[in-house]
């Protein structure tokens, strides 16, 4: 397995049980977060964060509006310099939604992610 797929697992598993400080610790101090979702939730944002106060401020809201939140891993494809990561964003009273994100690595560290969806 690439090491960057690790990295992937270990983010889906973060994710997937709501560890705050465990996901925040695959990413770079400065890393950039760009998702649809951002747009929605924090229109000033355009879309893009920047930086750890910023992606824990963000996802530290998503787990509290959405306790349920879940990401079913459907595929994972890794090189030396990303990740592409396709799942299914899964909550109650919301329909399943289909997800593609990137995760731009270096030095063992997420450097940016960009989340797609229909």
């Amino acid at each position: 397995m690439h090491p960057n797929q690790l990295i992937a697992l270990q983010w889906f598993q973060a994710f997937n049980e709501h560890q705050l400080d465990n996901l925040l610790s695959l990413y770079d101090e400065d890393a950039a977060h760009y998702s649809p979702k951002l747009k929605i939730h924090k229109p000033e944002t355009n879309g893009l964060i920047k930086g750890k106060n910023a992606l824990r401020a963000w996802w530290k809201d998503a787990f509290e509006r959405l306790p349920q939140l879940h990401y079913k891993v459907l595929n994972i494809i890794a090189d030396n310099d990303r990740v592409f990561m396709e799942y299914i964003r899964q909550t109650p009273n919301e329909p399943d939604m289909q997800v593609g994100e990137v995760l731009e690595i270096a030095h063992q560290k997420i450097v940016a992610s960009r989340v797609y969806h229909s």
